[in-house]
């Protein structure tokens, strides 16, 4: 049985002890979070949505920081899921006590961050995983999928929207702060600038725009993936959707011979639309991208070689490519990545 520890009990928190409950062979046998009204926090908030359990209080040692829970209970891996700007510090001490470390995206707030936990990693032989769920949602994996056969010919052009409320659901609104949070940019655009790196590489340059908010940080972002064999990739993020309008993440991804849409107003949201021919739905792995990318790592963690979805060198390369949208925004200039 794999013992499972839980770093943070926000929102994420929740939704990874969704997750691990319901892995075969795992149970969370412990958690820690700062918050000394954890409970009563975590019982306000209810059920994360498709949660299959609320969370067992009783069968759960709680303590108050990473150290204390470490000390207290014999664990073979835990999921870092905290405010950005701790997951260096955590995901190191975890690797340095031997522990495997699922920790949630963004990796970091800076190359430097990301190269440290890498190394903590290395050192210690343990499994070390960013949670980049894009890679294991099952319409984006498809997509990745069919891409990647040639079937429909080369990726021509696609265009990714992630727009959003601002969110201001967390713990002193953390995510409003670019210093903590990496702002948009390391926040919500890295989703689809990770995906794009997954399809077609790490952008050898890049060009984007932004509009900034009262605060002075961007919460709008638009970039273009300048690549050298010439496809036309944008993606778009944005915190700016009013309340009553909810969050929306769509693609439209144009191949050679096809089109794949995402498009969460129709029936069904993703479909293949070839050149020739009646547009279908493909069938789709099962689970959402949060059990998939846990089970994956849970797999990984009792020794099973599987093929890599999310190395943390490509984690810390979305880090790089976010950067380099934010200067890009700020200085209004096409930015080079080496």
């Amino acid at each position: 049985m794999l013992r499972v520890g839980i770093v943070g009990l926000g929102f994420m928190g929740r939704m990874h002890y969704r997750c691990w409950h319901a892995t075969p062979n795992a149970e969370v046998s412990a958690a820690c979070d700062a918050n000394p009204d954890v409970i009563e926090a975590a019982k306000r908030a209810g059920n994360v949505e498709g949660a299959a359990a609320r969370i067992d209080w009783d069968a759960l040692q709680l303590s108050r920081t990473l150290g204390e829970m470490l000390a207290k209970n014999e664990l073979d891996a835990v999921s870092i899921t905290v405010p950005t700007f701790l997951h260096a510090e955590l995901t190191e001490q975890a690797l340095k006590a031997g522990v495997h470390v699922l920790c949630e995206k963004p990796m970091g707030l800076d190359v430097a961050e990301c190269d440290r936990m890498i190394a903590a990693a290395d050192a210690s032989g343990k499994v070390l995983q960013i949670g980049h769920c894009l890679r294991f949602w099952p319409e984006y994996a498809k997509a990745k999928e069919i891409v990647d056969s040639g079937e429909y010919g080369r990726l021509v052009a696609a265009s990714f929207q992630r727009l959003s409320p601002r969110p201001g659901w967390a713990a002193d609104n953390w995510f409003a702060d670019t210093k903590r949070s990496g702002g948009i940019e390391l926040d919500l655009h890295i989703h689809d600038a990770d995906f794009v790196q997954w399809l077609l590489g790490v952008p050898p340059a890049l060009c984007s725009s932004g509009a900034r908010g009262a605060g002075g940080g961007f919460v709008h972002i638009a970039t273009q993936f300048l690549y050298d064999a010439g496809q036309a990739v944008t993606a778009e993020a944005s915190w700016m959707m009013a309340p009553s309008a909810g969050f929306r993440m769509s693609f439209q991804i144009m191949l050679e011979r096809a089109t794949l849409l995402l498009d969460p107003g129709a029936q069904p949201a993703f479909r293949v639309c070839p050149a020739e021919g009646e547009p279908f739905a493909p069938e789709l792995p099962e689970g959402d991208g949060y059990a998939r990318e846990i089970e994956h790592f849970a797999r990984r963690v009792q020794g099973e070689k599987l093929p890599d979805v999310i190395t943390p060198e490509q984690a810390r390369d979305s880090i790089r490519i976010g950067l380099a949208a934010r200067e890009s925004a700020q200085n209004r200039q096409k930015v080079t990545l080496a």
